[in-house]
């Protein structure tokens, strides 16, 4: 357990350094989706590991010491206490960085809920009467694309048809659900915050080449990503919209060559190095348990 109980914590620096390779060299489809599984594997067994070694807090409870004392049994001590210690109130920041998450989410999903009020329930498209540019996809059933009249009016005609192309993607590939899982992967373990930051930019990606082979034309999607981008930027200054969020230039650089390969050797390897760490997380159960079993006779 001394060395195992630590591997999920070293592998997700690891996943975290190779996750910008993966998505550079890997189709937006299969990277966001091996990373947000390699994600949430390594964000579950860190959090296991964590709990792990606050468990071996238990034989410093008064109860445990005394009966201890009284057989004249050593007592158990696979990690220092001070590291069992630091356990446990890591344990309490993830979860209140986890709740953090839920409660945003949650608050996010009712506003843009809340705007698509009144209108049919058949109703895809969502027309809000606003002067600031904004597009969102808003999963649910069923599924909404909520666009302002303002971006509407900024965009050609065949511009219109990438965007609800690219909006529509999102929500077939329940995009949303990706973006929460690795949101909570992150937030349980903050070393994973790279992996978030490009999982979200390979989602948009994934709508951008959806929206591509929907319209037959690579050009025409760069042509309206760019545009959305301009209408939000002058309208918001410093602020992009979800539509032309998330690294605007590459993504349009992106649709400037060819798609890149699917690679499925490379996602494999991806969703491996995600299942190490909870392999690493089980072996140290098993240790602490046996551990425990040896030294505690009531465990």
């Amino acid at each position: 357990m001394r060395i195992d109980v630590y591997v999920p914590l070293v592998l997700a620096l690891l996943l975290t350094a190779i996750a910008p390779q993966v998505g550079r060299r890997v189709s937006p489809a299969l990277a966001a989706r091996v990373l947000t599984a390699a994600a949430v594997l390594t964000a579950a067994a860190s959090t296991w590991a964590l709990l792990l070694l606050g468990v071996t807090l238990i034989d410093q409870t008064p109860a445990v010491i005394a009966e201890a004392g009284e057989e004249g049994r050593a007592l158990p001590e696979p990690v220092p206490e001070a590291v069992a210690v630091l356990a446990v109130a890591a344990l309490a920041v993830i979860t209140h960085r986890l709740l953090r998450v839920v409660r945003t989410h949650v608050a996010t999903r009712r506003f843009l809920r809340r705007l698509c009020e009144g209108h049919p329930p058949d109703s895809e498209l969502v027309v809000a009467a606003s002067p600031t540019p904004h597009a969102f996809a808003i999963p649910g059933k069923p599924g909404r694309i909520l666009v302002t009249a303002a971006m509407l009016g900024a965009l050609e005609p065949a511009e219109r048809r990438v965007l609800l192309a690219h909006e529509r993607a999102h929500l077939a590939h329940r995009h949303a659900a990706l973006s929460t899982a690795v949101a909570l992967a992150a937030a349980a373990n903050p070393l994973l915050v790279t992996v978030r930051e490009t999982v979200a930019f390979l989602l948009e990606r994934w709508a951008d080449e959806e929206a591509a082979s929907a319209v037959g034309d690579r050009h025409t999607t760069a042509r309206a990503l760019a545009r959305a981008a301009l209408v939000s930027q002058r309208a918001r200054p410093g602020c992009a919209l979800y539509f032309s969020e998330h690294a605007v230039t590459r993504r349009i650089a992106a649709l400037r060559t060819a798609p890149p390969p699917v690679a499925r050797s490379v996602g494999a390897a991806v969703l491996a190095l995600g299942a190490l760490p909870a392999l690493g997380a089980a072996d140290a159960t098993g240790d602490l348990l046996r551990l425990l079993g040896e030294r505690l006779p009531w465990v």
